[in-house]
C-alpha cells in the first residue's frame, strides 16, 4: 500500500481535521493568524494526525472526537517545529523558508506558545481527564527532549543510548500519544492501550532514525532542508556516533572535531568516514528493527484496511527517501 493510498483511507477524516485546524487557528492578532497559517499550511506529511485517526478507526470508532484529537496533535507538533527552528537557527524546512527566517525569532517563539495554549484549550473541550493527562505529560516530555538535545549538541561523547533517549522524548513521544489516544478514545483495555502506545513509540523512533540517515544521504530537494544541517549544528546523531566508534583513529578524530566545532568545514571527510564504516547501514538496520517491533504491537487488532495501513506506515517509515 503506497503512502497516498494509506492517507486516502482517512481522507474524509483529514478534511474534517483541516476544518478544525483552520477554525481554531483564528485569532484577533493579525501576526498570529499570518504566521500560524504559514507554518500549518506549508506542507508536511501530517503523519501524526493521520496516525491518530488510523488508530481510532482500527478499533471501529464512529464518532467525531478523533478529529479534535488529531488537530491537537498537529498543533503540538507545529509548536515544536516553530521552537525547534529558532533553537537550531534553521532557514529551510520542507523546501521553504522557516517561519523564523520570514517573521523573526520572537514572533516564532510567541506563536509557538499560542499554538501550545490553543491545544490545551481544545483538550479541555474534549472533557476527558485521561486524554488531558496523556497530552500534558507528552508535551512535558517533548520539552525535556528538546533540552536533552541541546545538552548533547557539540558533545562528541554522547552515547548511542543518550541519543536514543533524545529521540524517544523529542520525536517518538508524540507518535506514542497519537496512537495511544486512538485506543483511549475507544475505551480499549489497558493492554491494548499500551500496545498502541508502544507501536507509536517504535514507529516514531524508526522515523527519526531514517531522518538522521537522510541528513547524510539525501539531496536538499528531496529532504526540503540543507544536507548536513545536523552536522552544522553539532548534533551527534547515530551515523556520527557509529562512525566515531568504529572508524580509524583519524576518522574518529575528524568526526569528533566536526561535532565539537559545528559548521561544515569537515563535511567531506565526515561523509567519507560514515560511508567507510557502514554507519548508514547500521542506522538503517536499527530503524528497521524498530519498525518490526512496531508491527508486532498490532497483532491484537482485528483485520481491517486500517490495521494494514498502520502496518504499511511502519514499513514506509524506513523505506522513504524524504
Amino acid at each position: 500500500m503506497q503512502v497516498d493510498n494509506i492517507k486516502a483511507l482517512v481522507a474524509d477524516d483529514m478534511n474534517a481535521v483541516d476544518d478544525v485546524i483552520q477554525a481554531r487557528l483564528s485569532s484577533d492578532v493579525v501576526l498570529v493568524n499570518q504566521l500560524s497559517h504559514y507554518i500549518v499550511n506549508s506542507g508536511g506529511k501530517r503523519l501524526r494526525p493521520v496516525l491518530s485517526l488510523m488508530a481510532s478507526r482500527a478499533y471501529g470508532y464512529e464518532g467525531i472526537q478523533h478529529h479534535n484529537l488529531a488537530a491537537i496533535i498537529e498543533f503540538i507538533h507545529t509548536a515544536t517545529l516553530l521552537h525547534d527552528d529558532v533553537v537550531d537557527e534553521s532557514e529551510l524546512r520542507r523546501g521553504q523558508e522557516t517561519a523564523n527566517a520570514l517573521f523573526g525569532n520572537a514572533a516564532s517563539v510567541l506563536v509557538g506558545d499560542f499554538l501550545y495554549s490553543r491545544a490545551f484549550e481544545m483538550m479541555v473541550d474534549v472533557n476527558d481527564m485521561k486524554v488531558m493527562k496523556i497530552l500534558a505529560e507528552t508535551t512535558n516530555v517533548i520539552a525535556e527532549g528538546e533540552v536533552m538535545q541541546l545538552m548533547n549538541c557539540h558533545d562528541a561523547d554522547t552515547t548511542e543510548q543518550r541519543y536514543l533517549d533524545v529521540i524517544h522524548a523529542k520525536t517518538a513521544k508524540l507518535f506514542e500519544a497519537a496512537t495511544r489516544l486512538g485506543a483511549v478514545l475507544c475505551g480499549r483495555p489497558e493492554a491494548e492501550e499500551k500496545a498502541m502506545a508502544s507501536y507509536g513509540m517504535h514507529l516514531g523512533t524508526a522515523f527519526q532514525l531514517i531522518d538522521d540517515v537522510l541528513d547524510y544521504s539525501s539531496s536538499r530537494e528531496e529532504m526540503g532542508k540543507n544536507v548536513g544541517d545536523d552536522l552544522a549544528e553539532g548534533k551527534p546523531t547515530l551515523p556520527l556516533i557509529f562512525a566515531m566508534r568504529n572508524g580509524t583513529k583519524e576518522q574518529s578524530e575528524v568526526v569528533r572535531k566536526a561535532i565539537e566545532d559545528g559548521g561544515l568545514d569537515y563535511l567531506e571527510p565526515v561523509m567519507q568516514a560514515i560511508k567507510e564504516t557502514g554507519a548508514i547501514e547500521y542506522t538503517e538496520t536499527t530503524a528497521k528493527n524498530e519498525a518490526g517491533l512496531a508491527i508486532k504491537q498490532l497483532e491484537h487488532l482485528p483485520e481491517s484496511d486500517y490495521k494494514q495501513a498502520l502496518h504499511d506506515l511502519a514499513r514506509y517509515s524506513v523505506d522513504r527517501s524524504f
